[in-house]
C-alpha cells in the first residue's frame, strides 16, 4: 500500500508538471479550435490536485512520520498547481483587459486603424460588435461561420452586415475567403466543390481550350462568391510548383495547389482568372509573395525559410507577381516565409526590406497588398509575434493585416496599434498612403478593373 501511495503521488505531480507549458501557452492560435475547454481544465483541475494534496496531508494521522520524499511531492504538486491555475488565470486576464481596452477605445481610433484589419470570427455576437465600432475593414468566412447553412441563409448574414456598414457611411466591407477549388475549397459546402486551378490546366492541354476552360471556372466561382455576398477571394495560387514535398506539411502543400511550375502558364492562367472573376464583382489574390513553391516548412506551424536569390527568384516565381501585381483589381498576399536574401530576421510579410524596400520603392507597386493570417506559427513564433508584426507590417506599407484562424489574436493586435498610434510609432504617411490605395480599390466595379491582356475572346465566349 505504501509503494501505491508514493507512485499515486508522483502520479499526480506528473500530471500537474505536464500541465505547466500548456497554462503558459494556451492563448496561442494551436488552442483557438477548444480554448475554452483549454481553459476550463487548465483552471479546475490544478484546483481539484491543490485540494486533494491538502485533504491527504490533512488526512494523515502523522504527517511527520510520513515519508519525507512524498511530503515533498505533495507540496511541489501544491507548488505547481498553483503554478499552473496562476498562469492560465493572468493570461486569461490580459486577455480581456486587451478585448475590454480595445471595445472601449474611441470609435474613430478604431475606425481609423480597424480598416487595416481583416478578422475571422467564432462569436457571431462579437464580430458584429466589431462591426458596430467600425473596428475592422472585414470579414474573413470559414468553413465553420457557413456550416449547416444555405448559402441564402449566409447571404442574408453578410447583408445585414454590409447594411450597419451602409448606415456608417463608410465603404463596403470586404468579405473574404479561400476558395481555391480543389482542397482549399473553404464555402463547399454550401457552394459545390470545383476543382483545383492545377487540375484544370492539367487536364486542357491545348492552349485555347484551357482558356475557355479557365475563363468559364472563373466565371461559375465568382458568381456562386458572388451570390453569396463574397467580394474577395484569396486564390490565386501562384507560388511556382517547383515539385518540393514535406512530408509533415499538412496545411500549405504548396505542390498540390500550385498551377504549374511555368512561370508562363501560371501569369497566363492567373491573368484570365482574375480578370473574369472580377467580371462578377469579386476581387482576386495573387498568394503567396515572395513564394512559398520553394519553401520546405510549413509556416502555419513554424518559422520557414526562402534560400534563393533574388536574381533566381526574379527569373522564376517572381515572374507571375511582377506581371500581375500591376492589375489594380489584384490583392497580393504576403506570405511569412523569411526571404534571406534581404531579410534573415523577419517573415517577408512585416519586413521593411521586403515591403517597404523592394515592392513599395524599387518595384513601385501601389496595390492593395494583404498579409497571410497572423495566427499562423511563422508569425507567433517570431520574436515580434502577431502585435509587434502588425505595427511593422503597417509601417512597411501593408495595407491589410489578416487575422482569421485565431480571431483572439485580433484585441491583442489592435491593442497593439492603438497604442503604437497614440505613442507616435505609427507612421501616418504609410497610413494615408494606404487609406489611398483601399479607397481605391473599393471603387473598382466589374467592367472597370485593370483590362485582360490575354484570352479576351475566350472570356467573351462565357457570357
Amino acid at each position: 500500500m505504501k509503494y501505491l501511495n508514493v507512485a499515486f503521488a508522483f502520479a499526480r505531480f506528473v500530471l500537474i508538471a505536464a500541465m505547466i507549458p500548456f497554462a503558459i501557452g494556451w492563448r496561442t492560435p494551436l488552442f483557438a479550435s477548444w480554448r475554452y475547454i483549454a481553459l476550463a481544465v487548465l483552471i479546475i483541475l490544478p484546483l481539484i490536485l491543490i485540494a486533494f494534496e491538502f485533504l491527504m496531508l490533512r488526512r494523515s494521522k502523522a504527517p511527520h512520520s510520513s515519508p519525507r520524499a512524498l511530503r515533498f511531492v505533495s507540496f511541489a504538486t501544491i507548488l505547481f498547481g498553483a503554478v499552473a491555475f496562476g498562469a492560465t488565470a493572468t493570461l486569461e486576464g490580459q486577455f480581456l483587459y486587451k478585448r475590454n481596452a480595445v471595445l472601449s477605445a474611441d470609435t474613430r481610433e478604431l475606425e481609423r486603424l480597424g480598416r487595416h484589419v481583416l478578422v475571422g470570427y467564432r462569436d457571431p455576437a462579437m464580430l458584429h460588435a466589431l462591426i458596430e465600432r467600425r473596428a475592422a475593414a472585414g470579414v474573413f468566412l470559414s468553413a465553420l461561420n457557413v456550416e449547416g447553412k444555405s448559402v441564402v441563409t449566409v447571404s442574408q448574414e453578410i447583408a445585414a452586415l454590409q447594411d450597419i456598414r451602409r448606415q456608417q457611411n463608410l465603404d463596403a466591407l470586404w468579405i473574404a475567403t479561400d476558395q481555391e477549388g480543389g482542397a482549399v475549397s473553404r464555402l463547399s459546402p454550401p457552394l459545390a466543390r470545383m476543382p483545383a486551378l492545377a487540375e484544370i490546366v492539367a487536364l486542357h492541354r491545348d492552349h485555347a481550350e484551357r482558356q475557355l476552360a479557365v475563363a468559364q471556372y472563373a466565371a461559375r466561382q465568382g458568381r456562386e462568391l458572388a451570390a453569396m455576398g463574397v467580394n474577395l477571394n484569396f486564390a490565386p495560387v501562384v507560388d511556382l510548383n517547383h515539385g518540393i514535398v514535406n512530408p509533415d506539411d499538412r496545411l500549405s502543400r504548396i505542390a498540390s495547389r500550385a498551377i504549374s511550375g511555368d512561370p508562363v502558364v501560371v501569369t497566363e492562367v492567373a491573368r484570365l482568372y482574375c480578370t473574369t472573376l472580377m467580371m462578377t464583382g469579386v476581387h482576386c489574390t495573387l498568394k503567396h509573395f515572395p513564394g512559398l513553391g520553394r519553401v520546405y516548412d510549413d509556416t502555419h506551424r513554424v518559422t520557414a525559410q526562402l534560400d534563393a536569390s533574388a536574381g533566381e527568384l526574379e527569373a522564376s516565381d517572381w515572374m507571375p507577381f511582377r506581371q500581375l501585381m500591376s492589375e489594380d483589381a489584384a490583392f497580393t498576399m504576403l506570405g511569412h516565409a523569411r526571404l534571406m536574401a534581404l531579410d534573415k530576421e523577419r517573415p517577408a510579410s512585416f519586413s521593411q526590406a521586403v515591403v517597404k524596400g523592394m515592392l513599395r520603392e524599387n518595384w513601385k507597386h501601389d496595390g492593395v497588398l494583404i498579409t497571410d493570417d497572423f495566427s499562423m506559427g511563422a508569425v507567433t513564433l517570431s520574436g515580434e509575434g502577431p502585435a509587434g508584426g502588425a505595427i511593422e507590417a503597417l509601417n512597411a506599407g501593408v495595407d491589410l493585416v489578416l487575422v482569421s484562424y485565431d480571431p483572439d489574436q485580433y484585441f491583442y493586435i489592435m491593442d497593439a496599434l492603438l497604442k503604437a498610434d497614440r505613442d507616435g510609432r505609427l507612421r501616418p504617411k504609410a497610413l494615408q498612403a494606404s487609406d489611398a490605395r483601399l479607397r481605391r480599390a473599393a471603387a473598382i466595379k466589374p467592367g472597370n478593373s485593370s483590362p485582360l491582356h490575354s484570352g479576351d475572346s475566350a472570356i467573351n465566349r462565357t457570357h
